[in-house]
């Protein structure tokens, strides 16, 4: 072999080394959470694990915040991250755990709710795995997950999908959705372990309430929509009313009593909980969309939706100004803010009251970095 090709050969054993080198460090990275600062309101942090010890030491522990007045009064619970590939979902838990103030009553934090799923991104989408906010103290990075738990953390997927209890049947990779897992089992796969930790919570913590926030197509038929379980009908219509009295329009969609493995359906059976889950318009979700990208993520434009808007084919309102990830946020915040109020009128022995959630209209002209400013809000 000449020195020519011995120095080619070389360059290109280098050149693996150094993309090895970057693979692992970027694997590496996604199983670390970024940081969050609760607002200084917050009166504990634990772990899932202290209701499943069999998930201590996993990537299925994840970290829950109480804010407690110190008043008496309800207790509401916020699931972000059951799906990681909807970032609305998680940011909006960020955004309440970093300024949530309760007045009267408990909130209960679960940003990362499946914190394996945020590990990998979505298989064969070329989804972006990180998204950059920028923010007066510098940009901060969070990580764009997965639909799915991890396969390192559970695998094979079967051929079927037997959800338990009711014994219903799914496309077998539906068997790592944990909103397809409810009400889990502690005896079960590692998904359905943490189904079964976060229902152990919610009846151990009392919890009357339920939010979990979720992004769908703007061609799904249930978009802009609170889904509440029949037990929560009553607050989700309440809610609405002052909903749309501020210009925000919802849908308010009956959890299906044949559709099992939801959070609206199974944590509404098997607990005392009113449980409601929304959801709001993203781009990425879709089918419809041009190619995936950090950008499009967060700015919730694409010229392939404005097309499938001309044609008829969403079912929300869609033009060249996107919906951006102020609007979706926006419309959890509201969306929370709404069922608390709303909570006084069907608990009235159980007040709960809340400060610190960002106003619509506030976060959609301040920008969604304003309220993840890092350690000393601004």
């Amino acid at each position: 072999m000449n020195q020519t090709a011995r120095l080619r050969g070389g360059l290109v054993v280098l050149i693996a080394v150094a993309m090895v080198v970057m693979a692992a460090r970027d694997f590496s990275r996604a199983g670390v959470d970024e940081p969050l600062y609760p607002s200084a309101s917050h009166s504990q942090c634990y772990l899932l694990s202290t209701d499943a010890p069999a998930l201590r030491g996993t990537r299925g522990d994840t970290d829950v915040y109480v804010f407690d007045s110190g008043v008496p009064g309800a207790t509401v619970l916020v699931l972000g991250g059951t799906h990681p590939n909807e970032p609305a979902g998680f940011l909006a838990a960020y955004v309440l755990t970093e300024h949530l103030s309760m007045e009267r009553g408990r909130a209960i934090i679960i940003p990362r709710a499946n914190r394996s799923a945020f590990t990998h991104t979505e298989p064969g989408d070329a989804t972006p795995a990180f998204v950059e906010i920028p923010t007066v103290d510098g940009a901060r990075k969070f990580r764009v997950g997965s639909r799915t738990t991890s396969p390192l953390d559970q695998w094979p997927d079967p051929d079927v999908y037997r959800h338990t209890p009711s014994g219903q049947e799914l496309s077998g990779a539906e068997t790592r959705n944990l909103n397809r897992s409810f009400p889990g089992r502690t005896d079960g796969n590692f998904t359905e372990r943490i189904a079964a930790a976060i229902t152990h919570l919610i009846e151990r913590e009392g919890v009357d309430l339920v939010i979990d926030l979720h992004e769908a197509s703007p061609e799904y038929p249930v978009i802009n929509a609170i889904i509440a379980h029949d037990r929560a009908l009553e607050l989700a219509t309440m809610a609405n009313f002052n909903l749309q009295a501020a210009g925000l329009n919802y849908a308010i969609e009956p959890s299906p009593r044949n559709f099992h493995g939801l959070s609206h359906r199974e944590l509404g059976d098997a607990t005392q909980a009113l449980a409601i889950l929304m959801e709001t318009a993203n781009v990425t979700q879709g089918r419809l969309r041009g190619a995936s990208s950090a950008d499009r993520v967060l700015s919730g434009q694409d010229d392939c939706y404005e097309r499938a808007a001309r044609a008829g084919l969403v079912r929300v309102p869609f033009d060249s100004s996107g919906i951006s990830i102020e609007e979706r946020v926006g419309r959890h915040l509201s969306g929370v803010r709404a069922l608390i109020d709303a909570l006084a009128f069907v608990l009235p022995d159980k007040p709960l009251s809340a400060r610190g959630i960002p106003e619509f209209a506030d976060l959609r002209r301040l920008g969604i970095g304003h309220y993840l400013a890092g350690p000393t809000p601004h």
